[in-house]
């Protein structure tokens, strides 16, 4: 045996091994094949370029060993073509392929061993791609293709490429004149090279492509098999026909179905044909689905099915020909709803009656036609007992085989139209479908009546098909705000908070929040709503839940599962659905809890409608979800008679050895302590004791076990936590002895030290903390330990941790019993350990400390504010502070004047700080420390009078200015500053200094009403620059009009006035409109009709003044205003997009996304009319388009671009926001068009790819072609010798986005980049085009991005 190839193999050592190829020893045959493989596939790609006798010496090699008996060898010697096709000299690879297609296998039984070989040859080569250049290796393929395979494969010269008098070209290989019909190998064949080489064929191949397949269609000798693969020929070959070829195709398929002689075996690939093209090429085929798809569809009519019924009643059996002719009709049309569901919209009423009319279709039982009626569902409390009979002898029949005739294949239709079905509600379910209601109102009551189906792939795709619709109704609807039932008093006296809307304030304990997580009261049922999808879902949910009770009984533990799946997506969705039907399902779902033998009775599983029934572990997991579910949506007094089974069963799935299981039994163990806890203390007391004593013991040992699964013990920590904070106080204390509670506390402080369950273990304590209510709750060794604890993981890397860590902090400082637990050192060193985290560098983070110290403070106020703390504290001001985290760090300045110990901090401030910071936002801080600190600061209100007197310096002035206006707003009446302090700098040279007067100015005008607002509102008349400012002073009053000390309400109306008329001037319009949408916020029943009147105002200055002021009202509101704007609001918006002046519609998407996200409760349901006015804007309208001479040369100016851009920046923020009511088909079309659009409209809609391949990766997956071809026109951009830096840094940051947007692609559907696997998949073509391009000639940006995404990932 000649020794395996070196590193650098030559011809030589290649013509050497073809002594072997002759051994009479197979093993020898196939050894020598592979060294020549290993040979070819390592040598240099020029090895035998040069050398013809050496490349027809190995030619005839591999072409006798395609011969070869053995089967091995001959599968390496197809290994073999692959390596040898690439390093054979161009001149050869035509005879190749000659002989390739022209061998006889003398030897071997396999007969397809020559086409395997061909397709070998034809997949070797590097694939062209469409407007990219190919390599030389592929030209040189595609030129043996088209001279020898071509005309092989045909049977006759297509392209006589300059030669004449050539050879008659040998027999067809497709055979299509031969009594078995076309040959199957060499169907394989012609598809491989239209998919490999589609881009490169040329027009007249296409066509005589074309018509050869259509010839194998429409051959009555031909099998089906090949038939189906000749559809999928067509298909590949629709990618890349002109749209001249593809016209000829589409109107020869419409003579075809004319055809008076059509047969049903014709007539069924036709609609197979339809099918697959709507999957390949949905664009160009939706433009012919007006005269298409009413052929599929007359193949479903009820004219179609009677006829079919009569026959079946004449003959007793079902014409089975007719039978596939439907099949094949509900297959297309599942791929055309699915793909061109925009252009089958006119054919909506048709989709739905076929798809219901075969979801229910069963020539084999015998029904009553009352009963067959689709549109209609039974009352569930009439004859109850005779449906459950009637359920039954469905299931006898079923097991008998009855009902299971080996030729009936009608279930084929039926889960053919549920698919239909479910495709129809993925695709045409928002805003649009689902709200007009017809999807409940047609389509649910038949899939209810299809529960009973016989066959469970049927009965799977029927559930999961009304599950979807369900999914689709709670999908982008706010959250329900159910009334809770006050069934006791809360413990220990806490009082219940109440809501608030307006900013948070970031000093509050959280209670409100913490109160809702444990579920302090017991949820009611949701308001019903009048109208809507709820509202149909509500009105259908007793027959759903009867029907699923029955499907509980069953053994299928598919059925089951997908049974407890809608019950829980139920549930979710109506916040409370099972209040009269818990009694029927509650008794199977706990022996569901129980069934540890279920994985074992029921491995299969199924696929369906995008879901997947699994085993019995993934039904279990299902059913605690759903137990949980019902535990945290529904009364008590309706849970309390199920307890008993409930925790029984959860306490023993707590143990289970399958940590997925013991995992979910935890997590609904946390909603079950709830329950039985006060103040919604289900069952007896006696009862509770028990039950949360068996609880205990189950949660706790789970905590405390070493050998425990991670995720377990994490959540048993967890729920430790939760069981504690729910037995808290004195009252509660019969439900947890101590022992038991300091066993548990222990625990807890253990696993506080343990890195892997630190984090749960501090969320744990954190409950704990702030649960406590009496004194015998902790011990001062505990929490002195846990808080000392806590303290030193704010130094972790970890912000996850250090965020839990801080928030379980701030329950201890708010929690005065807690707080009382520690000694002052204990103080001290928790207050040093917050150092860390007193930083401008992380906000978040920034609020809450500062909450903590503020407690601490007052506990101990000497000690803590020490020299550390200051340097901390004046620090964080020289880097920009506001909102949320400046309303923090201003309330702990307060506090430490409070308590007499800023004298420090005031001198740092003042020299340290100073003007180095915000003068606004230091002012606040010194302005804040002066009036509560009184005269411990060492300084006075006079001095910064002084200053701001004698000072020549701007910046020190606007500090002054910013400290005085402090004073003056926290001060009130009592202070003794008066305008005059404040108007005299209105004229001061400064560029700072009047808008930092007029800002003080109306601060302390806020404080002091009476004196201050009726010298602004005279200057707010005058015109020019005092005009300007007055308006700053009106909005900084209007701001703190609730903070005021007196009343404002006097004045509005005057206000009103001078704000309507000072608005008018351009300047002012942007202020003025920020003042006015305040003031409605004030007194919004008398501003926003008035509001909403200015909308129709013939001045489009003064409509775009009332757009910016309701856009300033939706961030901060409360419910008086919300309750004003509620019935107006979305009549409001739609004016605002239809205003005709484009500035102001571009303002009005901007108040359409401040609703979105501030007033989903009110927009969201009624998203679906305002959409299309958005969508509008995001087309490019060719109108607003000119051209403008610059210089000598033509420049193109759109207007339209901005209002373009705020309309692709609105549908973004709706996806976020609201993507379940936006119709996905129309907003897919939008992003892909922007991807040809201006630069920031290119890399906003890569963002929104981004997002949609998590919200939508269905319909992103059959968009991979399109986007494809228009991510390869942007990185095919070549820029010219004279274009400017900035146009190449715009294409170069578009280059990179397409290329992040790809990896993520690719990282999302793997499968559509990789090689091609199945015969049928002719979807992706161009996409897996694409990906190999780029992987060739972007390889190294490629790598780079790839990288990053990993990172961001991680």
């Amino acid at each position: 045996m000649a020794p395996s190839a070196g590193p650098n193999p030559t011809a030589a050592q290649a013509l050497a091994l073809l002594s072997k190829l002759g051994d009479a020893d197979a093993d020898i045959r196939y050894m020598s094949l592979n060294d020549l493989y290993s040979t070819l596939d390592g040598g240099n790609p020029n090895m035998l370029v040069s050398d013809y006798h050496t490349s027809a010496k190995i030619i005839d090699g591999v072409l006798q060993t395609l011969d070869d008996q053995n089967g091995e060898v001959q599968n390496q010697s197809i290994k073999c073509v692959s390596a040898l096709v690439l390093k054979l000299p161009a001149d050869i690879l035509s005879p190749f392929v000659s002989r390739l297609s022209t061998i006889k296998t003398t030897h071997s039984v396999d007969t397809s061993i020559p086409a395997t070989a061909l397709r070998t040859f034809i997949t070797a080569f590097p694939r062209p791609l469409l407007g990219v250049p190919p390599s030389a290796k592929t030209e040189d393929a595609y030129s043996a293709i088209s001279r020898v395979l071509i005309p092989r494969l045909l049977g006759y010269i297509v392209i006589q490429h300059g030669l004449e008098n050539m050879p008659e070209v040998p027999p067809s290989m497709l055979e299509l004149d031969s009594p078995k019909g076309a040959n199957n190998d060499a169907v394989d064949v012609l598809i491989e090279v239209i998919r490999c080489f589609g881009p490169m064929l040329q027009d007249k191949e296409k066509e005589e492509f074309e018509k050869t397949i259509m010839k194998i269609l429409d051959d009555d000798k031909t099998s089906s098999i090949i038939k189906k693969k000749a559809v999928v020929a067509i298909s590949t070959l629709a990618l890349y026909m002109s749209d001249r070829l593809f016209s000829v195709l589409v109107q020869n398929t419409i003579q075809s179905f004319r055809s008076p002689g059509l047969t049903l075996a014709k007539k069924k690939l036709l609609i197979s044909m339809i099918g697959s093209l709507s999957r390949t090429v949905p664009h160009r085929l939706g433009t012919s689905l007006k005269t298409l798809a009413p052929f599929v569809l007359r193949a479903l009519s009820e004219d179609e099915l009677h006829r079919a019924l009569e026959q079946l009643a004449d003959d007793g059996t079902p014409d089975t020909e007719v039978e596939e002719v439907r099949e094949a009709a509900l297959v297309a049309l599942e791929g055309l709803l699915a793909s061109c569901s925009n252009a089958m919209r006119p054919f909506t009423n048709e989709c739905i009656e076929a798809s219901l009319r075969y979801v229910a279709y069963d020539p084999n039982t015998a029904a009553d036609e009352d009963d067959e009626e689709m549109g209609g569902t039974q009352d569930q409390d009439d004859d109850e007992d005779a449906e459950a009979d009637d359920f039954e002898v469905d299931e006898d029949f079923e097991e008998d085989g009855a009902m299971s005739d080996d030729d009936d294949a009608s279930w084929k239709l039926r889960r053919c139209a549920a698919k239909a079905l479910y495709a129809l509600i993925s695709t045409r379910s928002n805003g649009d479908l689902l709200e007009d209601g017809t999807l409940y109102r047609i389509v649910a009551p038949v899939l209810i009546n299809c529960f009973h189906e016989r066959e469970e792939n049927v009965r799977l795709e029927v559930l999961a098909t009304l599950a979807s619709l369900i999914r689709k109704t709670g999908e982008g609807l706010p959250i329900a705000e159910s009334s809770p039932v006050q069934e006791h008093e809360l413990p220990n006296g806490q009082a219940r908070r109440p809501r608030k809307r307006r900013r948070v304030d970031s000093d509050a304990d959280g209670s409100s929040a913490f109160a809702f997580s444990l579920g302090l009261s017991s949820p009611g049922d949701s308001p019903v709503p009048t109208a809507g999808p709820k509202a149909d879902l509500i009105s259908l949910s007793p027959a759903i839940v009867g029907g699923l009770a029955k499907l509980l009984k069953q053994n299928s533990v598919p059925t089951k599962q997908m049974a407890i799946s809608m019950l829980r997506d139920l549930v979710l969705v109506e916040h409370g659905s099972l209040t009269e039907s818990l009694n029927k399902i509650m008794d199977p779902l706990v022996d569901a809890v129980r069934s540890t033998g279920a994985a074992s009775a029921g491995l299969a599983s199924a696929s369906v409608g995008g879901a997947t029934a699994t085993s019995g572990g993934k039904m279990r997991i299902e059913t605690l979800q759903l137990i949980s579910a019902i535990c945290d949506t529904h009364s008590s007094k309706v849970v309390a008679p199920h307890v008993k089974n409930i925790v029984s069963s959860i306490v023993t799935t707590i143990q289970d050895r399958n940590y997925k299981i013991s995992s979910e039994a935890l997590m609904a163990v946390e909603s079950v302590i709830k329950v039985l806890t006060p103040p919604r203390s289900a069952g007896t007391e006696q009862q509770r004791i028990s039950f949360l004593g068996d609880i205990y013991n189950a949660v706790q040992s789970r905590a405390a076990a070493t050998d425990a699964d991670l995720e377990v013990r994490q959540r048993a920590i967890h729920a430790l936590g939760v069981l504690l904070a729910r037995t808290s106080g004195s009252t509660n204390a019969k439900f947890l002895p101590a022992h038991a509670k300091d066993k548990a506390l222990g625990t807890l402080q253990d696993r506080l030290k343990n890195e892997t369950t630190r984090l749960s273990a501090v969320r744990a304590v954190d409950l704990v903390l702030a649960s406590a209510v009496d004194e015998s709750d902790l011990q001062p060794a505990w929490v002195q330990s846990v808080t000392l604890e806590l303290g030193a993981q704010l130094r972790k890397a970890d912000r996850t941790l250090r965020g839990s860590s801080l928030s379980a902090l701030r329950s201890f400082a708010s929690n005065s019993v807690a707080l009382a637990k520690v000694d002052n050192r204990t103080v001290y060193s928790l207050s040093g350990t917050l150092l860390p985290v007193i930083n401008a560098q992380d906000l978040g983070l920034l609020g809450p400390a500062m909450s903590v110290l503020g407690r601490l403070v007052k506990r101990d106020p000497k000690k803590v504010v020490d020299g550390d703390l200051n340097t901390a504290l004046w620090r964080v001001l020289l880097a920009p502070l506001g909102g949320s985290a400046l309303e923090s760090y201003l309330s702990l300045v307060r506090i430490i004047g409070e308590q007499s110990v800023g004298g420090q901090l005031m001198n740092s401030l003042l020299l340290d700080v100073g003007i180095a910071g915000d003068p606004a936002v230091v002012g606040k801080a010194i302005g804040t420390l002066l009036v509560f600190g009184e005269s411990t600061v060492g300084v006075s209100l006079s001095d910064f009078v002084n200053e701001l007197q004698t000072s020549k310096d701007g910046p020190k002035k606007c500090l002054a200015l910013s400290v005085l206006g402090e004073v003056g707003l926290r001060l009130g009446s009592t202070s003794p500053l008066t305008p005059d302090t404040f108007t005299v700098h209105f004229n001061s040279k400064s560029e700072n200094v009047p808008r930092a007067a007029a800002v003080a100015l109306g601060r302390a005008g806020a404080g002091n009403i009476r004196t201050f607002l009726p010298i602004i509102l005279t200057n707010s008349g005058k015109a020019g620059n005092l005009q300007y400012l007055s308006l700053h002073s009106i909005k900084e009053i209007l701001q703190y009009a609730g903070k005021a000390h007196s009343d404002i309400s006097p004045h509005t109306q005057e206000i009103w006035k001078k704000l309507l008329t000072a608005s008018q001037t351009e300047d002012n319009r942007v202020v003025g409109a920020e003042c006015i949408g305040r003031l409605a916020l004030i007194e919004p029943r008398t501003f926003l009709p008035l509001l909403q009147d200015y909308l129709r105002d013939p001045a489009p200055a003064v409509r775009g003044m009332v757009i910016q002021a309701i856009r300033f009202t939706l961030a901060d509101s409360d419910e008086a205003f919300d309750e004003s704007l509620r019935p107006m609001l979305m009549n409001t918006l739609t004016a605002m997009l239809k205003d005709p002046n484009l500035e102001n519609r571009r303002l009005a998407l901007s108040t359409l996304n401040a609703a979105t996200q501030h007033k989903a409760d009110m927009v969201v349901p009624q998203l679906a009319q305002l959409i299309p006015l958005v969508v509008k804007d995001s087309i490019i309208n060719k109108d607003l388009i000119r051209e403008v001479m610059m210089g000598p040369f033509k420049h193109k100016v759109d207007d339209g671009l901005e209002l373009r851009k705020s309309a692709y920046e609105t549908l973004y923020a709706l996806m976020e926001n609201a993507y379940a009511r936006m119709n996905p088909l129309d907003l897919f079309d939008r992003v892909i068009a922007g991807l040809d659009d201006e630069h920031e409209i290119k890399i906003l809609c890569n963002l929104m790819l981004a997002k949609l391949i998590v919200l939508d990766p269905d319909e992103t997956s059959r968009r991979l072609d399109t986007i494809s071809e228009r991510f390869r026109v942007i990185l095919s951009f070549k820029a010219k010798d004279n274009t400017v830096k900035q146009d190449i840094e715009k294409s170069n940051e578009a280059i990179r986005a397409a290329l992040k947007t790809t990896v993520l692609l690719h990282n999302a559907f793997p499968a559509a980049s990789g090689p091609h696997g199945v015969v049928a998949n002719v979807q992706g073509q161009s996409w897996r085009g694409y990906w190999d391009w780029v992987n060739k000639d972007f390889r190294s940006v490629l790598w780079t991005v790839e990288q990053e995404a990993k990172s961001q990932a991680a």
